[in-house]
């Protein structure tokens, strides 16, 4: 390409991390458009940092200028505000929308976004409706895109898998919603990276499910990740209500939104699992065995890492 510049959103973040990783890997320059400008992070001054800048669109124009490929990451897990921080669904479509009519102006050749499984504008949950939304606005933009859709993420800074081997460390048995047979088909996070990375290089406009080599059912999921880190529970059905009170006291333990409403529906409708043929390599069984002796030892907050911008993922 003759352009060499590419940009990732949210590059102290976490996917947007293993991206920025392969980029740089690769020989690309790369910038980051970021809330978190003094984050710590592993590349010091190999990649600029410039703030969203959503409020000002001449300067997140200015931002992206010269670059070719843009790989969005941005996105909020769920709705939250409270006297320091607030974030909701509805201004994460907003803000998107002007990122990708940003980076039409600045002469962006390719973008690369990330996405989840089973998007539907007509969906009752926020998540799965507002992703639907941005897919399409990204379709009719007329740019170069690359849709990846993945389910859920793991690798060493996750915190679905890790706090599931947190909360096995901690309790003697594990609820899960109704009878958790609703499915999961796990990425890692650097099989994703790589696929990200390798579209940013096309110009062919896909849609991808993102998904890894193994489909669990939730329970079994559970099962699987308590015998490798040595803490087989007793995994039990509960009423969904039930467990998002539970979710809710452990959370005000630890500071944190463990599960929401939204989650659980979303779990139980099986939106996170498609027939597609497999898009990563590596088994998240495989990984969890490599790392056992570290996963679960801590809790990770979404909340701590929203509201300190300074402390690296």
């Amino acid at each position: 390409m003759k352009n060499n510049v590419h940009i990732v959103t949210g590059a102290y973040g976490y996917s947007g991390k293993y991206i920025t990783k392969r980029l740089l890997d690769d020989g690309i320059e790369v910038r980051t458009l970021t809330n978190s400008c003094q984050r710590s992070n592993p590349f010091g001054d190999a990649i600029k940092a410039f703030h969203f800048n959503f409020e000002n669109f001449e300067l997140l124009v200015e931002s992206m200028k010269g670059a070719s490929v843009l790989y969005n990451t941005y996105w909020v897990r769920f709705n939250y505000s409270d006297a320091k921080i607030k974030f909701k669904h509805n201004v994460a479509v907003e803000n998107t929308l002007k990122l990708f009519e940003a980076a039409k102006t600045a002469e962006i050749k390719r973008i690369v976004h990330i996405s989840i499984t089973n998007p539907s504008e007509d969906s009752p949950l926020e998540y799965f409706s507002g992703k639907a939304k941005l897919e399409n606005a990204l379709i009719e933009s007329g740019l170069s895109y690359a849709i990846l859709r993945p389910t859920v993420l793991f690798g060493k800074e996750d915190i679905l898998v890790n706090n599931i081997a947190w909360m096995l460390r901690k309790f003697p048995v594990f609820g899960v919603f109704g009878d958790g047979n609703y499915r999961l088909q796990p990425i890692y996070i650097d099989d994703l990276a790589k696929l990200a990375v390798e579209q940013g290089k096309s110009r062919e406009n896909v849609i991808i499910d993102a998904i890894g080599p193994e489909t669990f059912t939730y329970r079994e999921l559970i099962s699987k990740i308590g015998e490798i880190i040595g803490k087989k529970r007793p995994v039990i059905s509960i009423p969904d209500f039930v467990g998002y009170c539970i979710g809710r006291i452990i959370g005000r333990l630890v500071g944190d939104i463990p599960i929401t409403k939204e989650e659980i529906k979303g779990l139980k409708a099986d939106l996170l699992c498609t027939n597609s043929l497999p898009a990563g390599s590596t088994k998240l069984t495989e990984w969890s065995k490599q790392n056992a002796n570290t996963l679960g030892i801590k809790y990770t907050s979404e909340l701590s890492r929203r509201k300190n911008r300074k402390k690296s993922y």
